[in-house]
């Protein structure tokens, strides 16, 4: 009895000592990890971070203990989580680093009658090699064949196992028998913990940019929310300012109201034909100025030739 509590007592210090250490957790799933992933797993983490294993209800005991004795409170998020097969790995390092050494490590593995497949399983078309005997039992499967050179040939791809479902007897001994291994094996993750905060391993693939963009759209609501309500928030005061300008010179546009500036806006909108030739519309207006230029020259040189015959004549 003393033994089994010294253990649990080190194992509550171990665990509270990482929960001190690190500031992030994976909580991983080890469903058909082997010893040997395990260690490798280990290895591939060791300097970055710490692989814990524990039975569930003394995980859950440790944790419920720290926060009732006012301690590590924020660990009480991770209780949801501590089900079924899990572990922990402990990490200070870059999240996307540790997850994609975390998700490394995976071995393939062969069909095995009652377990869950995780995804889809197809098998090709192809020539199996197998003699016509066993034609039966491809029909009895449902899996289209033909006789080629005298072996069975699979005639078209055809999804044997649908994913999530459990794996037949015969879909595992034909799986076999096609030297099929359709499953890979290794730990996954089920939730990140980091800054007191728990969330799916799929917030790490997040860009920039996408978060640049929500944030924009997000300023935007709130600053037409204002705007619509009357509110002033910091998105808004922009537009507010803007806006209040705006009616300001409409105002003195159509009232008495000056100040220094206004005279200039007031004198363009009441004459605007003093300011014509200074826009755009002169620029626009250069082609066609350049035509009555060049109709003119013809008449100037009309006229030079006139009087060289004139002088010619009296000269």
């Amino acid at each position: 009895m003393g033994g089994k509590s010294a253990t649990k007592a080190g194992y509550f210090d171990k665990l509270k000592g990482l929960l001190e250490q690190y500031k992030s957790i994976f909580v991983v799933g080890v469903d058909n990890v082997s010893s040997q992933q395990m260690h490798e797993i280990r290895i591939s983490l060791r300097g970055e971070g710490v692989v814990l294993m524990g039975k569930n209800t003394m995980v859950r005991r440790a944790f419920k203990g720290f926060v009732a004795d006012g301690q590590l409170a924020d660990c009480e998020k991770l209780l949801p989580f501590v089900k079924g097969n899990v572990g922990f790995v402990f990490t200070n390092a870059d999240l996307k680093s540790t997850r994609d050494k975390i998700l490394a490590n995976r071995v393939s593995a062969p069909a095995r009658a009652g377990a869950l497949a995780p995804d889809d399983v197809w098998v090709p078309a192809g020539n199996t090699g197998m003699e016509p005997g066993k034609t039966s039992f491809f029909q009895a499967l449902g899996v289209p064949t033909k006789i080629a050179r005298g072996t069975i040939e699979i005639t078209t791809d055809l999804k044997l196992v649908e994913g999530g479902t459990k794996v037949g007897a015969s879909e595992a001994t034909l799986l076999n028998m096609l030297n099929i291994s359709p499953f890979t094996y290794g730990m996954s993750i089920s939730q990140i913990y980091s800054d007191a905060q728990v969330f799916d391993s799929s917030v790490l693939d997040i860009e920039e940019s996408q978060l640049l963009k929500a944030f924009g759209g997000a300023v935007t609501q709130i600053a037409s929310i204002s705007l619509a309500i009357g509110f002033p928030t910091l998105p808004s005061v922009m537009h507010s300012v803007v806006n209040s300008y705006k009616n300001i010179l409409a105002v003195a546009v159509e009232t008495e109201i000056e100040w220094e500036g206004i005279e200039d806006l007031k004198d363009r909108i009441k004459n605007p034909e003093k300011y014509a030739g200074s826009g755009p519309a002169a620029a626009s207006s250069g082609p066609a100025a350049t035509e009555n230029k060049a109709e003119e020259k013809p008449a100037e040189e009309e006229e030079e030739s006139d009087d060289d015959m004139g002088l010619d004549l009296f000269g």
